[in-house]
């Protein structure tokens, strides 16, 4: 009798779109079933990775497989994706679901196609590819086809007065797209919301669902068990990067790590990391600040100017505290400049 095959769902979507909240949640309703985590980042900071086990679950370093007190198993992979599914596959008690968070850069279909490499394709199947869609970022124009959105964006802001490419990123993750969330609807009004879903829905290939979310906040049925064999499936998901010279590099991007000291006055760093954003061009920015006299550790999210602040856990008596924040742009950022507006 034929091995049934694990399933495996890839999450994409553009840097801030909601893809780790999206994987929070769908943790949270696991109720038992043994999920893999496999978190793949574009950065050198592991943000995303420890904001998933702020909740006070043991640290995994990199490279490593650790089992949750929720059953679940987590890991980190950089370049090493065939090694890291093996060894899942390969454990005793193997996870029933694996859930792959791509990089908010990353395209979704070379991933996909690893998944008919020998070693792993006779025992496990792409369940489905879900799309993450920041819903105010999509209706500004920056990821849109629309010339008219586009050039209305261009004028508003100059980190896109050129040929953008993150457009060709947005595009290829819809293309592929088994299911698309559109997050943060909250955040816009019923006729706002009724254009993005039209959009989105008129750019994607038929048959693909579009789900409207706030915060994420989407149920498990509705996430897993698409069945969509997207491994056996890539000729009718057609991107930009198709082709024998295909291969997407992230030359386009850079990401820096800034060490900052304690943060006493959180409104005044706002203020400045607001400012960095919209003059220098700063696409994302996240990391954890020390807050003096603060037991808990402060969580910064940014995409754009469009900063979230909150705190999640407290710092454990095992660990340094330290402001760290993951920079991320178009290439040239200009570091030096970035710096000295964030540090005051």
């Amino acid at each position: 009798m034929q091995q049934q095959k694990i399933p495996a769902t890839v999450i994409s979507g553009f840097l801030g779109a909601g893809k780790t909240s999206l994987i929070r949640n769908l943790l949270a309703a696991a109720d038992g079933r043994r999920i893999a985590l496999i978190i793949n980042e574009f950065g050198d900071l592991g943000v995303d990775r420890d904001l998933l086990q702020g909740c006070g679950d043991e640290v995994c370093a990199d490279g490593d497989i650790v089992e949750l007190a929720n059953g679940c198993i987590c890991c980190t992979v950089a370049d090493e994706f065939l090694p890291v599914m093996e060894a899942l596959l390969e454990r005793d008690n193997p996870p029933e679901h694996i859930v792959i968070e791509t990089s908010g850069l990353a395209l979704p279909k070379p991933l996909v196609a690893a998944f008919n490499w020998p070693e792993i394709r006779h025992r496990v199947t792409v369940d489905g590819v879900v799309a993450v869609v920041d819903g105010p970022a999509f209706l500004a124009g920056r990821f849109a086809d629309d010339p008219d959105a586009v050039q209305a964006a261009r004028a508003a802001d100059e980190m896109l007065d050129h040929e953008n490419p993150l457009a060709e990123v947005f595009e290829d993750q819809i293309a592929c797209a088994d299911l698309i969330i559109v997050n943060k609807v909250d955040q816009l009004s019923a006729p706002d919301h009724a254009q993005v879903r039209s959009s989105i829905s008129a750019a994607s290939r038929d048959g693909v669902s579009v789900v409207s979310a706030e915060h994420a906040n989407v149920p498990l049925a509705v996430v897993l068990g698409l069945d969509a064999k997207a491994e056996e499936d890539l000729a009718a998901r057609p991107t930009h990067h198709d082709g024998p010279d295909a291969d997407h590099e992230h030359d386009d991007f850079e990401s820096f790590t800034l060490d900052l000291g304690a943060i006493p006055d959180l409104d005044a760093f706002e203020a400045r990391a607001r400012e960095a954003a919209t003059s220098c061009g700063v696409l994302r920015m996240k990391g954890f600040l020390d807050v003096p006299g603060k037991q808990r550790r402060h969580v910064v999210q940014a995409v754009g100017n469009r900063i979230d602040r909150y705190y999640d856990r407290d710092w454990r008596t095992d660990e340094t505290r330290a402001s760290r924040l993951v920079v991320i742009g178009e290439r040239p950022l200009d570091r030096s400049t970035i710096e000295r507006i964030i540090a005051g």
